[in-house]
């Protein structure tokens, strides 16, 4: 039963049709083609892939790349990564600054707590020589 299936499907496929074009006003038959699904559909599959083919060479062998979201030139790329190391750096020395002024400003009020030096370190004497 499967093999009857499967063999009306393919014969679906492969019926032929007849497209007629004809003139509106003389009823004249301008262009007449012989059709079948399974040519029709291997047309339109030929015609989707050489479109995107061409399209994808369009965008990978042209300047065009350089347009789309996310992809742009090596040298733009470079320039960027070296502004964004730039940024990153002056940013780092701005929060050292801002604390160095903000410990200046301690000491300046007297604010700056010391800590306790509870260690108590014994330095020997030095011995004398006597003569």
């Amino acid at each position: 039963m499967a093999k009857l299936k499967a063999n009306t499907s393919l014969n679906q496929l492969r019926n032929r049709y007849r497209l007629v074009i004809m003139n509106d006003d003389t009823y004249e038959e301008v262009v007449t083609f012989k059709l079948s699904r399974l040519s029709v559909y291997i047309m339109l599959s030929s015609i989707f892939v050489i479109l995107v083919s061409l399209t994808v060479a369009l965008l990978v062998f042209t300047p065009l790349k350089e347009y789309l979201p996310g992809y742009g030139s090596k040298h733009s790329r470079r320039e960027l990564q070296v502004l964004k190391m730039k940024t990153d750096s002056l940013e780092q020395s701005m929060r050292y600054k801002d604390l160095y002024l903000q410990n200046i400003k301690k000491v300046l009020a007297g604010d700056i707590e010391t800590p306790l030096d509870t260690t108590v370190i014994k330095v020997p004497k030095e011995p004398t020589i006597k003569e």
